[in-house]
């Protein structure tokens, strides 16, 4: 598949007309002369999302095997590009080829995951109270499920080229929900995204889908996501980046004249607990592997163990000098962008320079003009952390901060203090579990994804995985990016109240024609036709 640099608008592909850009080498930091990109423009949102809008009813009330072939067929299609999407997004991202071999069969499985979901009519949650016509007051028939709310807005990630991107969780979760999807791609990887882009946009025309159920628009800067966010076609949003970005699309969907959910994964640090019975039995270990997940994939990962916390001894000692020595042998580790390199960069100075801050180690120091990042290690004490909330702050890269506590009840303290978190992990030993135990109700509090001796960098795509938190790991602590449940996010209950047996949906009538789950007057029951 020859790459065009064009915009994917419905069935069409054209070339946009706003400001050009180039895909660049992660490697060299050398520009990729072909193809050129260009920004879409107002009028190319406008298209993209009146399309969406005018296939969502025809799209949302497809049968459901017809929907969920769809999302198998983006599955293989996906895989059917081959090396060429593997090169292209090494190429772009710098990650190496195991790591985005694996995330292309995490993308085609979780589109996998979805279509399954689809089949089972589980996502429906239909419910049926029958009218009771002889209590007082008369009750009359009551029947419930859930429909996609609209055309979903998707913005592709930085840190995922494949699988929180143009076909990653977002817009299988929308696309499952019966919700048309415009993606916004990422400039870091737009060849990557086009590759993806033409495959689902074939899917769409082999099933004979009404043209509008996907469309793919570059911009080079924010204008274009900030339409998208604004346009009223649009009824959500998925993002996965940084903070500040996060709170400006909410603050677009915010002001909307009809508001809109903005799901945006946006800050975490991930706090890992060293309870001391394992400290004081496997302190080097715990170490070594601790220094193992910051440094994985140049710590560009949501769920980076930023936050390292224990109670001052010699096993905590032990547990310092040991990552200290392991983490200065860490050689430097490509950036995603430039412009990640340098936030990075600014974050590391900002924790070196503060007084209250103890430098313990940094890794191997890149080349000159290279886009590499140096990892670090620094070390601090709770009374300086929770007298300065940004010692907490995101570092995104290969960095972390231990933070040494008096006893259990300040790591206790500085745990109510901590913002919410995707994710908290505790290394604990038997001896450990009743003071784990103690704390667990503020880590249900804190955290959407709750640990225990393991590092939190993996993120395993099922039924029963989190991939959310409170804020400001999430936008929307109640939901999740990864994982069945991440379809919630894009339906909406509906309640057909009397309605005779012909207008009421499928899964809703007596007879259950559908086979699926259903909850009829209070009880659980399943129907086989």
């Amino acid at each position: 598949m020859n790459l065009t640099g064009e915009l994917l608008i419905g069935a069409k592909a054209r070339r946009g007309q706003g400001a050009k850009f180039y895909a660049v080498d992660a490697a060299t930091e050398q520009p990729l002369q072909a193809p050129v990109y260009h920004s879409a423009n107002a009028d190319d949102v406008d298209e993209a999302c009146t399309l969406a809008e005018n296939a969502f009813d025809t799209y949302r009330t497809l049968p459901a095997e017809q929907r969920a072939r769809f999302l198998d067929d983006i599955a293989a299609r996906i895989e059917a590009l081959g090396d060429a999407l593997i090169e292209r997004a090494m190429q772009e991202s710098g990650l190496p080829r195991p790591r985005l071999e694996g995330e292309r069969a995490r993308t085609a499985n979780q589109l996998r995951m979805f279509a399954a979901l689809v089949r089972s009519g589980d996502a429906l949650d239909a419910r049926i109270e029958p009218a009771l016509p002889e209590r007082q007051p008369p009750r009359t028939d009551l029947r419930f499920q859930r429909i996609g709310i609209g055309p979903v807005a998707v913005f592709g990630a930085s840190n995922f080229p494949l699988a929180f991107s143009v076909a990653g969780g977002d817009t299988a979760a929308a696309l499952a929900a019966g919700c048309p999807v415009v993606v916004k791609a990422h400039p870091a990887h737009p060849g990557t995204s086009e590759l993806v882009g033409r495959a689902i946009q074939e899917a769409v025309r082999h099933a004979e889908l009404p043209e509008g159920v996907f469309s793919m628009l570059f911009d080079s800067g924010y204008e274009v996501g900030a339409a998208l966010v604004a346009h009223p076609a649009i009824r959500a949003v998925g993002f996965t980046g940084s903070r500040a970005g996060g709170r400006a699309l909410m603050a677009i969907g915010n002001a909307r004249a009809e508001p809109i959910p903005v799901y945006a994964e946006m800050s975490s640090v991930n706090p890992n607990l060293l309870m001391p019975a394992a400290l004081a039995a496997r302190a080097e270990t715990l170490a070594r592997d601790f220094v193992a997940s910051v440094t994985l994939g140049c710590g560009q990962f949501c769920t980076n163990p930023g936050l390292m916390l224990g109670i001052t001894g010699e096993g905590f000692e032990r547990f310092a000098t040991t990552a200290a020595q392991t983490l200065s042998d860490a050689q430097a580790g490509v950036m995603l962008t430039s412009g990640i390199l340098r936030a990075y960069e600014a974050g590391i100075e900002r924790f070196a320079t503060n007084p209250a801050v103890t430098t313990l180690a940094r890794g191997k120091a890149p080349e000159a003009g290279s886009r590499r990042a140096q990892a670090a290690l620094f070390r601090v004490s709770a009374k300086s952390l929770l007298a300065d909330h940004t010692l907490a702050d995101e570092v995104f890269g290969p960095c972390s901060v231990l933070v040494e506590c008096a006893d259990a009840d300040e790591l206790r303290t500085v745990l109510n203090r901590i913002e919410g978190q995707l994710t908290i992990t505790l290394h604990l030993d038997a001896a450990d579990q009743a003071a784990a135990q103690a704390l667990l109700p503020i880590l249900e509090r804190k955290a959407g994804r709750i640990l225990a001796n393991g590092f939190p960098t993996g993120v395993e795509v099922c039924d029963a995985m989190v991939h959310g938190g409170p804020f400001p790991a999430t936008s929307d602590g109640r939901s999740t990016s990864v994982g069945t449940a991440a379809i919630e996010r894009y339906m909406r209950p509906v309640c057909y109240q009397n309605l005779p047996s012909a207008l009421l949906p499928e899964a809703l009538r007596d007879m259950n024609p559908l086979g699926v789950h259903r909850r009829v007057a209070g009880r659980h029951e399943r129907t086989t036709v």
